[in-house]
């Protein structure tokens, strides 16, 4: 049988590596995710488990012959919660350790290195999934100019051979919501539908840089005045596209030379957007881009925009899918309901090489990325014993 109290201890044991009050702060390839992962290895190789660090430093927990495999990612953000990605790892492990003692199903293991994007997002699968080669991950650099090849010798001698896809049939991932659907309703379980595909470039709108207190407003070309009108103008023109699952954000805005005293020459700004469906993706990237002239014409501004990129949206697989369902049922009735995933998981990139599912638990108050981010004990045993009963053991 499952054991919940060994879960619970193993969840808050790994809490403790990175621990920053009630948060966690373990960026990837860091000295306390380093550590965060042998203390884990050491756990797979205790329950019977085969240990395996890739290149990248994704750790597998390999279970003999072919199996089905669970897990997710045990980084966090800069100042990350403590059970983003984390509940998933030690839940997978927690299944595959009573699986060993009960004589079967075989169960493997994986946590996924830099899932939370110090050099890019969902890095470690993204190299496993054949999504991008290593040396094109090894150009990668963090915010400080590190780049992954510098960051990734922090792993060592651990690396070994690559760890091959074709022994899993499967794999499904563990996650809190990280949004307020389950939450507020009440409920215990999300199986995922689909994961939503998203969309981001960056753009560079140039105007003139000028004196703030002697150039008249109508002969201003006002970088920052640029943006504020695509931002109104996006917002208006998208209402007719989009569902209430759809989401676009302006971030990581760099203004220049950001000075009170002067109007602003030039604004760099991400743009991102997100939705399940990939035709609507198309069409929102048009109204983005129909925009943005619309606006640079009007008020004089020079546009430079960087590639697209993104992942496109990846429904689960019916089968697992049911599975993840069938135990809902029985573990939550009637507290349990069908959704999409509005975040990006590593299950994105394992598509590419398997059938895969998802599951969800609620974070209370709908709360992420923040040293709030927590799960009530209740709700967390609740998935792990969804994910155990999908994976083929009793609850």
């Amino acid at each position: 049988m499952i054991n919940t109290s060994r879960f619970l201890s193993d969840l808050h044991h790994l809490r403790s590596f990175g621990a920053q009050g009630s948060g966690v702060i373990r960026p990837a390839y860091s000295h306390e995710d380093i550590a965060a992962r042998d203390w884990l290895a050491n756990q797979m190789d205790e329950a019977g488990l085969t240990v395996r660090f890739d290149a990248m430093g994704n750790l597998f927990g390999l279970a003999e012959g072919r199996s089905l495999l669970l897990g997710s990612h045990s980084d966090t953000q800069p100042t990350g919660g403590w059970l983003d990605g984390a509940l998933g790892v030690v839940a997978a492990l927690e299944v595959a350790r009573t699986a060993r003692e009960m004589g079967g199903p075989a169960i493997s293991v994986v946590s996924f290195q830099d899932e939370e994007g110090r050099f890019g997002g969902t890095t470690g699968s993204a190299v496993w999934s054949g999504l991008m080669t290593l040396t094109e991950a090894d150009a990668a650099t963090d915010t400080n100019g590190i780049t992954l090849a510098q960051a990734r010798t922090a792993m060592g001698d651990r690396v070994g051979a690559d760890v091959d896809p074709a022994q899993f049939s499967g794999f499904i991932e563990l996650h809190i919501e990280q949004g307020p659907t389950l939450d507020a309703a009440g409920e215990q379980i999300g199986v995922v539908t689909d994961i939503v595909g998203y969309r981001e470039m960056m753009v560079t709108l140039t105007g003139q840089q000028n004196h703030a207190g002697t150039t008249p407003m109508a002969l201003r070309r006002d970088a920052f005045q640029g943006l504020s009108a695509f931002n109104a103008r996006l917002n208006d023109r998208l209402q007719n596209v989009v569902t209430p699952q759809s989401v676009w954000t302006i971030g990581h805005v760099a203004l220049a030379p950001n000075a009170s005293s002067i109007v602003p020459g030039q604004v760099r700004f991400s743009m991102q957007w997100r939705d399940g469906n990939r035709d609507r993706l198309d069409r929102m990237q048009s109204v983005i881009e129909t925009a943005l002239a619309e606006v640079v014409a009007e008020v004089g501004l020079g546009l430079e925009s960087g590639a697209v990129l993104g992942l496109e949206p990846v429904a689960m697989a019916p089968a697992l899918r049911a599975r993840l369902e069938a135990a809902a049922k029985d573990v939550a009735p009637g507290r349990w309901r069908q959704m999409p995933s509005g975040a990006l998981h590593d299950a994105t990139n394992v598509a590419r090489l398997m059938p895969v599912a998802m599951l969800f638990v609620p974070s209370i108050g709908g709360i992420s990325h923040a040293f709030e981010e927590d799960t009530a004990e209740d709700d967390l045993v609740a998935g792990l014993r969804v994910l155990a009963q999908a994976a083929g053991l009793s609850g």
